[in-house]
This record gives structure tokens, C-alpha cells and sequence, in this order.
């Protein structure tokens, strides 16, 4: 199956441009109705701004953006209200005001539809959960710089009578999982990077056990798409008691489970590096020309395609726990969703030079996936072979496996508590964009029928 991403129809792409050409008309008839009166208009103005504005969010998110939202088209519309006064707008530029900003609203949740129905299948996939009766949380004091220290975990762990294990040198974080749960366990949790999170949560997995996310390591991707605040460390513990859970997808390479992505090619050599871990991107950019560059030797890495041909080499391979929104090689963006029950999978091939300079261009543009000799399909399993062992980063860890490489999706396989105040989904997925960009670029994206991810799996 093609894993572009797919393009908003055209009724979408019609109410966009009628969303913004509303507010923009209104703010012009505004403008004229109080032309005698500057305060009015700049009162006025502001009003029918906030209403709009908010508006749009308020029918485009739910949960607490949603109330805030509404909150705030309430207070619009009464500054709107003040400045209508003010300026004593006549009914008939009353009406039409009223008419277009209506128009606007109603036209954005067209637009944004698909966005409002993701946040709302997130918000109805999760189920209340009585409190954990006897829950663990593992604790990797080093990951993330000392996250875990600097917002003494550990204490916050026994306030709310959490066990916490806190992992020594040479410690099998697998095997102790395994000894929670059948000393009694009824929740285990990681705080620490992705990688810590798949151990633990393969063992989770394995008992049918939930597991809980705890963001105390360097990125947190993994945390990211649950819709996790990665800045609220302790905030995550609430997951423990006062949390919902969720089924989402684990993925493996060779029996091993990632929660993210699995890496080979250039980007697994990457991430050997010795300042990767310090400075993921840095390392990314300094080290990708010389791994790309046309004195590149070809990587013995074969594959097929998602149209069926069989490819000899590529010079990267990324292979994603449902699908990313890729931004650049270098940044591997976020996923709109992490219980789609597929592969996200990647491959670049680059076979010459202008090629080459192609791919650099569009990757400094943060456009590398419109490269050429980018592939980007979505599938329940993938193969990759090779006549020599592969480097492979998994989740961020490096290491080296002996072909073939097999990646498989287990649907469903995790059950994920989550405090009950998040989101369910990554803030920074396309189809939400409250952290990344305005709404109002939102519709611009909507109305120029730029490419969306991808919705076909729920």
C-alpha cells in the first residue's frame, strides 16, 4: 500500500479558502462601517478576531483546547459587541459582520475535519481505569542527563507509594520487568529513553500487563505520540491512579520490539557515532555528506518496493512503528498515529552526484521526502537482506544484526495507561498542529492542497 500521505479533497480545500475569505471580508466590512470611529475599529477588530480565531479551534480540537477555545470566542464576541457600540455600526454591517464570521467558523471545521475526527477517535480510545495496586516504575538515573535526579523521581515514587527500581550498572532491565510482575506487578512503567521503554514494554506486552510512559530520557519520541507533555516528568506518574488506558502497536526486527523506528544504512552508522547521543541533529547534518556524497560506497542492503521491484542498495532504510511525518533525515518528526497496525517504511536511493546535491538541497529546505529517489509505503511486515551483518539503530540504540532483517507489526499488542489529562496523541502530528503552527496556516495548507497524513487505517 502507497504510504504517501494523502492530499485534502477538494470540498476541504474549498471551505479553507472560504474560512479565510470570510474573516478577511468581515474585517474589511468592519473597517468601513467604522471608519468615523478608530477606537471602535481597533476594539472592534480585535474582537472579531478573537471570535474567529478561537472559533476555529473550538470546532477543530476537543477537550481542554476545545473549552478554552469556546472560553475565548465567548470573550470575542463580547469585545465585538463593545466595539460595535463604540463605533455605532449600523444593523445592516451588524448583520453582515455576524453573517462572515459565522461563515468562517463553520467553513474552518470543514476544512479541518479530519483533524477534529483524529482527536476525537484518540479521546473515545481510551478507557478510565481503577488506580494500580501494587505499580512499578524502573528508573534509569543516567538517561536524559539526569532527568530522573533533577526531578527527584524517586521521592515523587514514594509519596504516591509507587515502587521504584532504580537501575544500577550491568543491571538486565528485562529480567527484573519479568521478576515485578511475578512478584505481583499489576502496572510497570519506565522512565528513561525509547530504548528503555520498548524493554520494558515487550515484557508488558508479554503479560498483558499495562505499561506506563515516564519522558525522563533525551527525546521521548515514543512519549511524544502518546501525547505525553515530555516537560512534565512527574506529571506522567499519574498514570499510576488517575490514568486511562489505550491499546496501541508495538513493532519487531528479528523478534526484537522497537516502540519508534529502526534505522540501517547511513543513519545506522549514525547513530554509532560517539556524539550522537550529545547532539543528535548536529551529528546528523555534519556526517551526512560524507555517507551520501557520490564517493559513497553502495550498501549491500536488498529490499522490494511497495510496487514490487526488487531493489539492489539503498543508502537508508528507516522503518517506523506505524508511520512518521517526515520532516527532514535529520529530524524524524512525529506520527498522527500509534495503533494504525502498520509499518511506516522509508527507503533513499541516491545514485549520482547531481542526485546527490538534489537531496541536500531539499534536506537543508526541509523537503527531503519530495527527493526523487524517495520511497514511502506503509505494510504489515518488510524484509531486508544482505550477504554481511547489518548496523541497525533501534530506537536510538545501536547494534548490529545478521540478515535477513524481518520487521513485523503486532496491532494492539501494548496496553498504555496515560494520566488522564493528556491528549492520547502527539501535539505535533500534521494533522493537529496546536504546538507546531497557527491554525490559520493550517488552512492554508488545507486550501493550497498540500499533503496530509495519512487517515485511511481507522
Amino acid at each position: 500500500m502507497d504510504g504517501r500521505p494523502a492530499r485534502p479533497r477538494l470540498v476541504e480545500r474549498v471551505a479553507a479558502v472560504v474560512a479565510l475569505a470570510s474573516l478577511v471580508a468581515g474585517l474589511v466590512v468592519a473597517v468601513l462601517a467604522a471608519v468615523s470611529s478608530w477606537r471602535g475599529v481597533v476594539v472592534m477588530l480585535s474582537g472579531l478576531l478573537l471570535t474567529v480565531v478561537a472559533g476555529w479551534f473550538a470546532v477543530s480540537r476537543v477537550g481542554r483546547t476545545r473549552s478554552v477555545a469556546t472560553a475565548g470566542a465567548a470573550v470575542g464576541v463580547a469585545v465585538l459587541v463593545a466595539g460595535l457600540v463604540m463605533a455605532d455600526v449600523r444593523a445592516v454591517n451588524v448583520a453582515a459582520i455576524a453573517t462572515l464570521a459565522a461563515l468562517s467558523v463553520g467553513s474552518a471545521q470543514v476544512a479541518l475535519h479530519r483533524s477534529s475526527r483524529a482527536l476525537r477517535r484518540a479521546a473515545l480510545s481510551r478507557t478510565p481505569v481503577a488506580p494500580a495496586r501494587h505499580p512499578v516504575l524502573f528508573v534509569n538515573p543516567k538517561s536524559g542527563g539526569g532527568k530522573a535526579d533533577r526531578f527527584q523521581l524517586v521521592d515523587r515514587c514514594r509519596e504516591r507509594g509507587i515502587d521504584a527500581v532504580v537501575l544500577g550498572r550491568g543491571d538486565d532491565l528485562a529480567e527484573l520487568a519479568e521478576q515485578a510482575i511475578a512478584r505481583g506487578a499489576d502496572v510497570i512503567g519506565m522512565a528513561g529513553g525509547d530504548g528503555s521503554q520498548a524493554l520494558v514494554a515487550s515484557v508488558a506486552a508479554r503479560h498483558g500487563v499495562p505499561h506506563v510512559v515516564v519522558p525522563a530520557g533525551t527525546m521521548n519520541h515514543f512519549a511524544l505520540d502518546l501525547g505525553l507533555d515530555r516537560r512534565d516528568v512527574v506529571g506522567a506518574l499519574d498514570a499510576f491512579h488517575d490514568g486511562v488506558e489505550r491499546r496501541v502497536d508495538l513493532a519487531t526486527v528479528n523478534g526484537r520490539v522497537f516502540v519508534n523506528n529502526t534505522s540501517v544504512g547511513l543513519y545506522a552508522r549514525i547513530v554509532q557515532s560517539p556524539g550522537y547521543r550529545d547532539d543528535k541533529r548536529g551529528t546528523a547534518a555534519e556526517m551526512l555528506p560524507q555517507l551520501l556524497g557520490p564517493d559513497a560506497a553502495p550498501m549491500d542492503l536488498r529490499f522490494t518496493g511497495p510496487d514490487g521491484t526488487a531493489h539492489p542498495t539503498a543508502q537508508l532504510v528507516m522503518v517506523s512503528n506505524n508511520p512518521y511525518d517526515f520532516e527532514s533525515l535529520a529530524g524524524r518528526g512525529t506520527r498522527e498515529r500509534v495503533d494504525g497496525g502498520v509499518l511506516g517504511i522509508v527507503a533513499v536511493r541516491v545514485a549520482n552526484a547531481p542526485e546527490f546535491s538534489a537531496l541536500v538541497a531539499l534536506e537543508a529546505a526541509g523537503r527531503a521526502q519530495r527527493f526523487a529517489g524517495w520511497l514511502a509505503w506503509t505494510g504489515p511486515a518488510f524484509r531486508i537482506d544482505s550477504d554481511e551483518p547489518v548496523e541497525i539503530g533501534i530506537d536510538g540504540e545501536a547494534m548490529t544484526l545478521d540478515p535477513p532483517l524481518l520487521f513485523e507489526t503486532r496491532p494492539g499488542a501494548l496496553r498504555v495507561r496515560l494520566p488522564r489529562l493528556a491528549i492520547g496523541r502527539s501535539p505535533t502530528a500534521r494533522a493537529v498542529h496546536v504546538a507546531s503552527r497557527t491554525t490559520i496556516a493550517e488552512l492554508a495548507r488545507v486550501a493550497a492542497g498540500a499533503q496530509e497524513a495519512d487517515d485511511r487505517h481507522g
